[in-house]
């Protein structure tokens, strides 16, 4: 008699978030509510929604810079609270929208502090620390400007040696919060392309909140639209981002073409939801 066919098991999220509420110190009400969201191993998924819609709270939760009121998440199949600060920081690392360093920090300084989870705060960095740093600098192109002050560099040299720092810290996961606000166009654009080919070939998992609907769809396998607190619809950018979805959660009426490039979205100006959510 033949054994009977082993069912492949499903690969473990790299981080899963299931029935969050989330609200902020002081506030009364929750930001997130009964949010849930799945993060596959080696994807670039990109959180989009109105202001408010609670992007920037789920990628703080998701870093635990936030606490959950409700709610779990996990980190590769375990409790996000479990792990020692330390042991995250190997796994996990987040960049705030507009991190602040102290004046006169060198870029190749900043990067160096993304090796401090694997040597430890007085830890002396090491031959293969010092290796890792000059690659960052050298994946972020930003190595002819590893002396330089960080208040020298411009926006978007600035948020390229925030990467390198990242990429440092050898993360499997990178969480990024709005990483091209206060870019000009061509910045955002080459921010983009970086973070793709990181993902390419460093097979770095991406969580990004962005506001601009076709860069998300330029840069992520998948999209999680949020409103109002909750996750409205996850999938891939052709089926999510549709014109009934603008109008739905950004109120909007447009016009959507896919193209072999991207998407291609015109908004025509207000309109008015089609149901509540």
């Amino acid at each position: 008699m033949s054994a009977a066919p082993v069912e492949p098991t499903a690969p473990v999220p790299a981080l899963e978030a299931r029935r969050l509420h989330v609200r902020h110190p002081g506030v009364d009400r929750d930001v997130l509510r009964d949010a849930s969201l799945e993060v596959r191993e080696g994807e670039i998924l990109a959180l989009v929604g109105p202001n408010g819609s609670g992007k920037s709270t789920f990628i703080r939760a998701l870093g635990r810079d936030l606490e959950t009121r409700k709610g779990d998440i996990f980190v590769e199949g375990a409790p996000l609270a479990s792990y020692p600060r330390r042991q995250l920081a190997r796994r996990v690392a987040r960049l705030p929208q507009d991190p602040q360093t102290p004046e006169g920090l060198t870029v190749e300084a900043l990067v160096e502090c993304g090796r401090h989870p694997h040597v430890g705060a007085f830890g002396r960095l090491g031959a293969r620390d010092q290796a890792i740093v000059a690659e960052a600098l050298e994946a972020v192109e930003i190595a002819d400007y590893r002396t330089r002050p960080l208040e020298m560099l411009s926006g978007g040299e600035r948020r390229r040696a925030w990467i390198a720092m990242a990429i440092a810290q050898e993360p499997r996961v990178l969480l990024l919060d709005e990483p091209t606000s206060a870019l000009d166009l061509r910045h955002q654009f080459e921010l983009l392309d970086l973070l793709s080919r990181l993902n390419r070939e460093r097979g770095t998992t991406i969580v990004l909140s962005i506001h601009d609907l076709e860069h998300a769809a330029h840069v992520a396998d998948r999209v999680a639209v949020l409103s109002r607190g909750r996750v409205y619809d996850v999938g891939p950018p052709e089926r999510v981002l549709d014109e009934e979805t603008l109008l739905d959660v950004f109120r909007v009426e447009s016009r959507i073409t896919a193209e072999e490039g991207g998407l291609t979205m015109r908004i025509l100006g207000p309109g008015d939801p089609i149901r509540n959510f």
